[in-house]
C-alpha cells in the first residue's frame, strides 16, 4: 500500500509524472485537475461552479476542493492506496487531508516535489495550451497562478519537509528520466514500484 502526494508548481510535469507513478505503484491518480475539467467539459453543476474560477485563474474553495477528495478516496480502488496531483494546494487542505486520513488508520508515505524553472514552466503552458485548446492557459493567467502557488502552496512544502516526507526532484529533462529519478528516490525510502514501466 503505497500513498504519495506530487507538488509542484503549475506545468512542472506533475500529470505527466502521476500517471506513471500510478501505474508503476499500481494505485490510483487522484487529479483534482481532472476531475474539474470533467465537470467543466461536461457542464455539470460543479463543472459550472468550478469554471468561474479557474476562468479567472483562481484555486476552487478549499470546501468543494474537500469534499470531492473524500468522495474519490472513499471509492474502492483507492482503499490500497493512491497518488494525488494537485491536492492538496493550501496548509487547511493538509489539515483537511490528515483527518480524513488519520479516520481511515492511514497517513502519507512521502510527498514528491517537483521543481522546475519558472520561465520554462510557462513555456511548456503555452505549449499545452495551443495544442490542446486551453482557454484557461494564457500567459497572464499561468504567471498568476505561478504566483498564487507561491503564495498559498510553497508553505506546504516546510509542513511536509518537517515531518519528513518531502522528495525533492528535478522536473527538467526527458520524461522517462524525471521518472526514474522518481522511482529511486522512493526506492531509498523504501517505496519500490510494484510495475516495472
Amino acid at each position: 500500500m503505497t500513498r504519495l502526494l506530487l507538488i509542484g508548481p503549475p506545468g512542472a510535469g506533475k500529470g505527466t509524472q502521476a500517471s506513471r507513478l500510478a501505474e508503476a505503484f499500481a494505485v490510483p491518480a487522484v487529479s483534482t485537475g481532472d476531475i474539474f475539467r470533467f465537470n467543466v467539459k461536461n457542464e455539470t453543476a460543479l463543472g459550472l461552479e468550478v469554471k468561474a474560477f479557474i476562468d479567472a485563474g483562481a484555486y476552487v474553495p478549499d470546501s468543494l476542493t474537500n469534499a470531492i477528495v473524500k468522495d474519490r478516496l472513499g471509492e474502492a480502488d483507492a482503499a490500497a492506496g493512491f497518488l494525488l496531483d494537485g491536492y492538496p494546494r493550501t496548509t487547511d487542505q493538509v489539515a483537511e487531508l490528515e483527518r480524513l486520513l488519520e479516520s481511515a488508520g492511514t497517513k502519507l508515505d512521502a510527498v514528491v516535489l517537483i521543481t522546475a524553472d519558472t520561465d520554462e514552466v510557462v513555456a511548456r503552458l503555452l505549449k499545452r495550451a495551443e495544442e490542446q485548446g486551453r482557454a484557461d492557459d494564457t500567459a497572464d493567467v499561468i504567471r498568476h497562478r505561478m504566483d498564487v502557488y507561491a503564495e498559498q502552496t510553497a508553505p506546504l512544502i516546510d509542513v511536509y519537509t518537517s515531518r519528513g516526507l518531502v522528495v525533492t526532484i528535478d522536473g527538467l529533462g526527458a520524461v522517462d528520466a524525471v521518472t526514474d529519478r522518481i522511482l529511486e528516490a522512493l526506492a531509498e525510502r523504501g517505496l519500490h514500484a510494484t510495475v516495472t514501466i
